[in-house]
């Protein structure tokens, strides 16, 4: 079912009679049923009262391409390409992936309403309910190969949290080498992956999840602390595709100007919202693991770790940080 067809009527929030509802689509009432039973399936609570219809409770601000283009700058104008946006998909990262592999070029965006295959890092399932939080890719070709990669998911992050700053939110931290978190929970990821040759041409697909609105119903699937955008800013929330604009407006001139610039101008920034500066800090890489106090990142985006053993320069992988408890 097209979300065209019944969720505008809904997303409101506000009670509409099932007989109004089959005559502004055409369809019987019958059908009708058939439809919100249909949202039910994809996880979208529809609340139904004798006498005065159906609603969705707290209604749905729907992603919608002109919105958020209409809010893009004229540098992230220029640099988009296609803008792709789907209902519900298996992965944003894996549609890219799988557009690259057909030849797509760089600057193409894709995003959805609802993710059935979300991902994090380290293969954890990203919680991605319909239509409350924003799961967003988008591809840029390199032609240095990886070498001139390093750091990149760091100063992602840095952009996610200009963005929200952007938007009247800031106070956004971030953690080593993915995570982003507000007052001490995790509000967002970011997940990098390539294609192509590593000491060449190669496509990079950056991904990006962020909690807009987490309904209660899904908060039992994340495994540790979280929060949302409007847990953050109350009654002030930015709708989605405003925040999803901030974040284009961010994202897309730091892989445009990436191979020239580096990490070097990010590091500071990153460094200024190390939400683990000073504090004592566990690091797992399988079954290595590793104590020491947290100082920070180098010159390449890698994890500064004093031990007992001395400084140790970590440079990203499957690993885990946490604080010492």
């Amino acid at each position: 079912m097209a979300k065209t067809v019944l969720l505008p009527l809904l997303a409101d929030g506000n009670f509409h009679s099932g007989q109004d509802l089959a005559k502004a689509i055409g369809v019987s009432r019958t059908a009708v049923w058939k439809q919100l039973a249909a949202l039910e399936q994809l996880g979208v609570e529809v609340e139904s009262v004798k006498g005065r219809g159906y609603r969705i409770p707290g209604g749905l601000d729907l992603l919608q391409e002109l919105a958020v283009r209409g809010n893009l700058n004229q540098r992230a104008n220029t640099l988009i390409g296609e803008f792709a946006l789907h209902e519900v998909i298996d992965s944003t990262n894996a549609e890219i992936m799988r557009r690259l592999e057909l030849g797509e070029a760089g600057g193409l965006v894709c995003t959805a309403e609802q993710q059935t295959a979300g991902r994090g890092r380290r293969g954890r399932q990203w919680v991605s309910p319909y239509g409350r939080n924003l799961y967003v890719s988008l591809a840029w070709e390199f032609t240095q190969g990886a070498a001139a990669l390093e750091g990149l998911s760091l100063a992602v992050g840095v952009a996610v949290a200009q963005a929200l700053a952007s938007c009247g939110l800031p106070g956004v931290q971030l953690k080593w080498p993915n995570d982003v978190l507000y007052g001490g929970a995790k509000l967002g990821g970011i997940l990098l992956e390539m294609v192509g040759d590593a000491a060449g041409v190669c496509h990079v697909v950056v991904g990006v999840g962020l909690n807009v609105n987490m309904p209660s119903g899904s908060a039992g699937e994340i495994d540790q602390i979280w929060t949302d955008v409007s847990t953050m800013a109350g009654a002030d929330c930015p709708g989605r595709n405003v925040l999803l604009a901030a974040l284009l407006n961010e994202l897309l001139p730091l892989v445009a100007d990436y191979e020239t610039t580096g990490f070097s101008v990010w590091r500071e920034h990153w460094q200024s919202r190390d939400a683990y500066y000073g504090q004592s800090v566990i690091l797992s890489a399988g079954s290595n693991v590793q104590a020491g106090v947290a100082q920070g990142v180098d010159e390449r985006g890698a994890l500064l770790l004093d031990t007992a053993a001395g400084r140790q320069v970590i440079y990203g992988g499957e690993v885990s940080l946490r604080r010492t408890e």
